[in-house]
C-alpha cells in the first residue's frame, strides 16, 4: 500500500465516522456531504485489497442515509478501514 493510498483509506475512514455521527444525530444533509467525500476517496484508491476491504468499498455505494442501521454500519466500516490502514 502506497503512502497516498494509506492516506486515502484513513481519510475515508474518518469521513465514514462523520457520516455515522451525522446519521445518529439526524443531520442528514451533513451525512450526505461526508458520504460524497467518502465516495470520492474511493476513486483515489487503485490497488487490489483483501476481499473484506473490497466489500466495504462496494457497500459504501449502498448506504441509505435515513436509516438508523446505516449509522451502525458506517461506524463499523470506519473502524475496519482504520484498523486496516494502520497495519
Amino acid at each position: 500500500m502506497t503512502a497516498l493510498e494509506k492516506y486515502a483509506i484513513q481519510s475515508m475512514a474518518m469521513d465514514l465516522k462523520r457520516v455515522s455521527l451525522a446519521i445518529y444525530n439526524e443531520s442528514f444533509p451533513m451525512a450526505e456531504m461526508f458520504l460524497k467525500e467518502a465516495k470520492k476517496r474511493k476513486l483515489e484508491i487503485s490497488n487490489i485489497y483483501p476481499r473484506h476491504i473490497e466489500s466495504i468499498f462496494k457497500s459504501i455505494d449502498q448506504i441509505e442515509i435515513k436509516e438508523q442501521r446505516s449509522a451502525e454500519d458506517t461506524m463499523m466500516y470506519s473502524t475496519l478501514l482504520q484498523n486496516f490502514s494502520t497495519n
